[in-house]
């Protein structure tokens, strides 16, 4: 196998991990939007909750991102 074979294979397999931050995306912004359809009034409660959970997992997705181009480009 060529050097640029094996590093195209290893970013693309340093890219799965965002399959599971998607799905932990659409399970945060579902929790949400259930959460204040029943509590509307809880929302600035919610909010800074929602806003953290969303900020960390979104920096998973791009600490994986990152280590994929890495694992590309260098």
């Amino acid at each position: 196998m060529e050097l640029e074979a094996v590093k195209l294979l290893a970013g693309a397999i340093a890219l799965i991990p965002l399959a599971g931050v998607a799905i932990g995306l659409g399970r945060i912004f579902g929790a949400y939007n259930e959460a204040v359809g029943r509590n509307p009034g809880a929302v600035d409660l919610l909010n800074k909750k929602f806003m953290f959970t969303f900020a960390v997992t979104e920096a998973l997705g791009i600490f994986a991102l990152l280590i994929s181009f890495y694992l590309v480009f260098a």
